[in-house]
């Protein structure tokens, strides 16, 4: 993918990461935790123009949780209010056992997608998210068992190794897909010449999404509107609008890139048309 996928005016698919498993309420009162927060902020984000909804579940209190049941509660949620959304779990995570990790991927229907994090990385002073190569071999093997699609998430140089050495390991299923994660400590350094260092660098014939973390989503988004990727938004990557002012929801982020993409002249995939492009079936 590149400036040339642009001209030819390839559609952009827009993820919305709607909650996180990190920061809650008290970072942006308008980020959704329970169920059926949830399931209005996915129908808010189909309606502005996402195709693909990120999501993690939470406990009661708003805490992390990995549980089948709380995922297949948000699942029923979102399916009730939307009409055709990609539904991608998250199986990242810090501190929890592997076979934690395995639980998001148990829902009745499955997710058509889920996350699959390339390696360890560092989360404030004292935690660290394990990802040993036997932890991602397993997560992919259910994945590919249960018929989802694996989105690779590459939070830093290394991680962009990892996925040489996870291609060389196991038969993806194509196109592969990847998130390239831009941002502080163990993400890659948010610079222009690192984002086309790593496009650059990912294997032929990968696909690639862009995500920039708080004040970098909206630059990186309109790089990856411009080199011919995908683009990821939301309250779980970023809680500000604007420096000072807090995101009023999921849908405020989306609309504004779905502008960004409209302007830049390429347009916005529907869901179907995001199957397509990634090979959901």
């Amino acid at each position: 993918m590149s400036y040339a996928n642009y001209l030819a005016g390839d559609p952009v698919i827009v993820t919305a990461a709607l909650t996180g498993g990190v920061h809650g309420k008290e970072a942006n009162p308008n980020l959704p935790e329970t169920p059926e927060e949830i399931g209005r902020a996915a129908a808010a984000v189909e309606e502005a123009g996402a195709a693909v909804v990120h999501v993690h579940a939470r406990t009661e209190n708003g805490e992390r949780s990995f549980e089948t049941e709380r995922f297949q509660a948000i699942d029923d949620a979102i399916r009730e209010r939307t009409d055709d959304l990609i539904i991608q779990h998250s199986t990242g995570g810090t501190a929890a056992p592997a076979t934690d990790r395995h639980l998001p991927l148990r829902t009745d229907p499955p997710p058509e997608m889920a996350s699959l994090d390339m390696g360890p990385l560092n989360r404030y002073d004292h935690l660290t998210s394990e990802n040993t190569r036997a932890m991602v071999d397993s997560l992919h093997e259910e994945m590919r068992e249960r018929g989802i699609k694996p989105e690779l998430e590459v939070f830093n140089d290394g991680h962009r190794n990892e996925v040489y050495g996870l291609l060389d390991r196991r038969d993806l299923a194509e196109p592969v897909y990847a998130t390239l994660i831009f941002g502080p400590g163990t993400l890659t350094r948010p610079t222009p010449q690192n984002f086309r260092n790593a496009i650059e660098d990912l294997p032929d014939g990968v696909l690639f999404n862009t995500l920039g973390f708080g004040r970098h989503q909206l630059p990186f988004a309109t790089m990856g509107i411009l080199f011919g990727g995908h683009v990821r938004v939301g309250l779980e990557d970023n809680v500000y609008y604007r420096r000072g002012e807090l995101a009023e929801s999921n849908a405020q982020l989306v609309r504004r890139v779905v502008r960004l993409a409209d302007e830049l002249q390429r347009p916005v995939a529907t869901p179907s048309e995001a199957r397509e492009i990634l090979g959901l079936h």
